[in-house]
């Protein structure tokens, strides 16, 4: 198995030579490379490269296969062999024909990704663990790749300009970047959405979206470790476990329910966030929570609220209740949305599946020779997300820029001691980019609200 150090960049170096603050970076200038759109153009093979094997990126495969006939998936890459067999498994009892990984295209180890990359393919689908995702990003981008980048875009504030930085890039070279946000693309949802921005229910005055689940992959007990593993490959294995790597599970999951109220508020950002959470079942040696509460303030006063949980044997709902001046907009996982008020409505239409919709955005784009970026929304709500699991991670209330962060201690603070609880300078990098498997790694203990500092 592979296992050189990352090496693509450094987090540590970019963040550092950005001043610290959180700001859209430059356009990188390189060479445009038009390998992918010159196949478009003449309608040959797409040749499709898979970073991330387990389930959601088996999904994600089936589902470019489902949206472009002419499109074949010809490599694939992810830390672990198994995980590559299985989904060529999985996909072959699909599309028997469209599968033809050869073995020289089956990268693994931790440096696979590059390897994929620069196999030849021209579309790829990033769905590995999200703290690796903007090193990902970088590098498709840098070889002039069309990307689907499931969601988050990155887990800290180093991994967020880096990634913020490869979005530039893709604009620049008229790159596809379809985000994995896909309530963005459901039918329903476009249209309640179209009649909440249109008024339907007047001025909105307040959100609440919960997405209570169970554990997505629970931590086994330390004792389940193999003898002489390395701390990199166990938490690797158990990546949903540890905030390097999954972005703790409001970042990760409930994501997708703050892109929805982010979207309401017409992807503006918040001015603040005060939160809470914590861990109620052991969390092994693992360190993320497993329930959040998050309130941000919006300019004008809109408070929107957060709140996830994924403890067994709880009540689970995933739901979005918008409140207006004229009414309510309802927004229930499974169910049509309705809207109850002066100006009553239901979604009676046709419901296709949204993971098919935007991966037929992404190759329809393609094949026209058209762009779409979802770039600049999928980092918002990304680094929107990373701010309220700050917020309850270390207690404090959370600014979003520097005008409007809270004093840290009272009234008259000057403005050089309120930066320190702003988002946008936030100076936070989880993890080094060079780790190995076999090496050593603590990736700190679980958060203590009024304990654990922002950083």
């Amino acid at each position: 198995m592979s296992d050189p150090a990352v090496t693509l960049f450094s987090r540590r170096r970019f963040l550092n030579a950005s001043g610290g603050t959180l700001l859209a970076p430059a356009v990188i200038t390189a060479a445009t490379s038009l390998s992918a759109q010159q196949k478009a153009d003449s309608n040959e093979t797409l040749k499709i490269g898979l970073i991330g094997c387990g389930g959601r990126g088996t999904g994600a495969a089936a589902q470019a296969l489902g949206a472009d006939y002419n499109a074949k998936i010809v490599a694939m890459a992810d830390a672990f062999d198994t995980q590559i067999e299985n989904s060529i498994k999985n996909l072959s009892t699909q599309f028997p024909d469209r599968v033809d990984v050869k073995p020289d295209k089956k990268f693994t180890g931790l440096d696979a990704y590059q390897k994929l990359i620069d196999s030849g393919v021209d579309v790829v689908l990033l769905a590995s663990p999200p703290g690796y995702r903007p090193q990902h990003l970088t590098a498709a981008v840098e070889a002039g790749k069309h990307i689907f980048c499931e969601k988050p875009m990155a887990v800290d504030a180093a991994g967020y300009r880096v990634a913020q930085a490869a979005v530039e890039k893709a604009k620049q070279k008229k790159l596809n970047l379809v985000a994995g946000f896909c309530w963005r693309y459901s039918t329903s949802r476009i249209e309640c959405y179209k009649r909440l921005h249109d008024g339907q229910i007047g001025d909105i005055t307040s959100i609440v979206a919960t997405y209570y689940a169970g554990p997505v992959k629970p931590m086994p007990p330390a004792a389940g470790r193999p003898a002489g593993m390395g701390d990199v490959e166990w938490q690797v294995r158990n990546w949903y476990n540890f905030s390097w790597l999954s972005g703790d599970s409001i970042v990760e999951q409930a994501v997708h329910s703050l892109d929805k109220i982010c979207w309401a508020m017409k992807d503006q950002p918040p001015v603040s966030v005060i939160a809470t959470g914590g861990r109620q079942r052991p969390a092994e040696d693992g360190n993320i929570f497993d329930h959040f509460h998050c309130a941000y303030e919006w300019e004008g006063g809109t408070i929107c609220h957060l709140t996830n949980r994924q403890i067994t044997g709880c009540h689970n709902e995933v739901i979005d209740n918008i409140l207006g001046t004229k009414g309510r907009l309802v927004i229930g996982k499974g169910s049509a949305p309705f809207i109850e008020g002066e100006k009553r409505w239901r979604w009676r239409g046709e419901e296709k599946n949204m993971y098919d919709l935007e991966h037929q955005a992404l190759f329809n784009a393609i094949r026209k020779g058209e762009v779409v970026n979802d770039g600049d929304r999928m980092m918002s709500s990304t680094l929107i997300a990373i701010m309220g699991r700050e917020a309850a991670y270390t207690g404090q209330k959370l600014a979003w820029k520097d005008d409007s962060a809270p004093a840290a201690g009272g009234k008259g603070e000057p403005a050089s001691q309120r930066v320190a609880l702003a988002m946008m300078s936030s100076k936070q990098d989880l993890a080094p980019d060079n780790l190995k498997f076999g090496d050593k790694f603590n990736p700190g203990p679980l958060p203590q609200p009024g304990i654990t500092k922002f950083a």
